[in-house]
């Protein structure tokens, strides 16, 4: 298994400080529980409920509702299913005892239920219990996996929202990564991305990026179409999620396939937009993604510079932040329009004297490091200046 760590921030114990900017793991939900509505109606089981989350034990009630799990009566193992989903999201203390009394295994069975209900509660159950760190392992072992991604596909909006959440909890440890990606989870992920609502969504998105640490894990995300929904989510500053596909799409972008697919999906547009308005980590993310799509190929940068990302980017060396920055100087650095670029792509090519060291053009002013002609290529609605044969981005 290949783990890839091409981030900055630290998020679940994990350390990505390339692309750090203030508090980065605010971009993702931690799917701390469920957050379904508790008790309805106050029915005498309930009641009891009630009284044993106040309660220092509840070890009977415990075995009775694992009992109650493998019952004959659907209602019974709804009702037991629903009580263990809630004593395990109120007393983290009993988290590893509901395990440790054997509910693991028969929640498992009910999210295999066709009872929308029931699959809902026993696949709300399994995410609560697996906020106790030592219960991940049983629930892996004990075939958790598929049955949590045939919810994602074949359940009910709640159910799917949290299924991802399990799966999240579920890939926090390593081995898991490549089996649950195996399973089918990736494309059911990037469906509920999709066509989610905004939790659906926001799940999904913190799941897929914790599973796509795994560079085999990046190649299926791409195969499965994951492009098409992050780039739309980008495009859209009202939907809250900019942060967080951008940061999947920062994973993913280390591997070719996900840089052709970002280009094919109208990436490089949204991605030069959010360098022009987006905030302050929103523009480090993009000017980081935007490094990896020009790194190695001349085509996407000429493609870059044609959607105009050269004025902000420029003006980003005077106001982003110290990481932004640094990346800005490596993208300029990549001679964008030097020789090799400019025979796949004919400039339109004009000469401008300097006077006291600086050049006016398209609104920027640009001072030049020594008195000579500059050298003015208009791309589109982009500009960059040659001092003799070397690029000058100060400016002024």
């Amino acid at each position: 298994m290949e783990k890839e760590n091409s981030g900055s921030f630290e998020y679940m114990g994990r350390s990505f400080s390339e692309l750090s900017v203030n508090d980065d793991s605010s971009a993702f939900s931690d799917c701390n529980s469920d957050r379904s509505g508790e008790f309805q109606t106050a029915t005498s089981q309930n009641r009891r409920l009630l009284l044993a989350c106040a309660a220092e034990n509840s070890d009977d009630l415990i075995c009775q509702l694992v009992s109650g799990l493998e019952s004959c009566s659907i209602d019974e193992q709804k009702q037991a299913a629903m009580e263990i989903r809630l004593l395990a999201k109120n007393k983290p203390n009993d988290r590893f005892k509901i395990a440790k009394a054997g509910a693991i295994k028969p929640l498992i069975s009910l999210i295999l239920s066709s009872d929308s209900q029931l699959q809902e509660y026993g696949v709300t159950a399994i995410l609560n219990l697996s906020l106790c760190d030592e219960n991940k392992e049983l629930i892996a072992s004990s075939g958790a996996i598929k049955p949590l991604v045939r919810a994602l596909k074949t359940g009910t909006s709640t159910a799917k929202e949290n299924a991802a959440c399990a799966l999240l909890r579920l890939s926090q440890m390593e081995e898991n990564k490549v089996a649950i990606g195996r399973s089918g989870a990736i494309p059911m992920l990037i469906n509920l991305l999709a066509t989610g609502a905004f939790r659906g969504k926001k799940d999904a998105a913190t799941a897929l990026y914790s599973l796509c640490s795994v560079k085999e894990n990046k190649i299926r995300a791409v195969q499965a179409g994951i492009m098409k929904p992050l780039v739309e989510l980008m495009a859209d500053f009202g939907s809250n999620m900019v942060d967080k596909s951008a940061f999947v799409l920062s994973l993913l972008i280390t591997v070719p396939e996900a840089k052709t697919a970002v280009v094919e999906e109208a990436g490089i547009p949204v991605l030069v937009e959010i360098v022009e308005v987006g905030s302050q980590r929103q523009k480090e993310i993009a000017v980081s993604i935007l490094l990896q799509i020009c790194e190695d190929n001349l085509v996407f940068r000429a493609m870059v510079t044609r959607e105009g990302a050269i004025p902000p980017l420029v003006a980003l060396t005077q106001s982003g932040t110290n990481r932004a920055k640094q990346k800005v100087s490596l993208i300029l650095n990549l001679r964008l329009f030097m020789t090799e670029s400019c025979l796949l792509h004919p400039l339109q090519l004009t000469w401008h004297a300097c006077f006291g060291n600086q050049c006016r053009f398209g609104g920027y002013l640009f001072e030049c490091s020594r008195s000579l002609f500059c050298h003015v290529s208009h791309f589109s609605n982009c500009a960059l200046l040659f001092c003799g044969i070397k690029l000058v981005f100060i400016l002024s």
